[in-house]
């Protein structure tokens, strides 16, 4: 993480003090920075991918 950065932008641009800076989780303070976090919803192409990368381990209950 860029530390000094962030903290430019909490500290200076937001204006927040020290303890408001150290209180936020990342998340928080992207938002407050402006960042939407708006992404597309995975898809039927990224889901077969992730499927067949990482496949369920499951065991039939008679075969155990």
């Amino acid at each position: 993480m860029d530390w000094p950065g962030l903290m430019r932008a909490g500290l200076h641009q937001l204006r927040l003090h020290p303890a408001q800076f150290w209180a936020l989780t990342p998340a928080e303070l992207q938002i407050m920075l402006g960042a939407t976090g708006a992404t597309a919803p995975m898809g039927r192409l990224q889901l077969d991918a992730l499927l067949r990368d990482f496949p369920d381990d499951v065991k039939d209950d008679e075969n155990g």
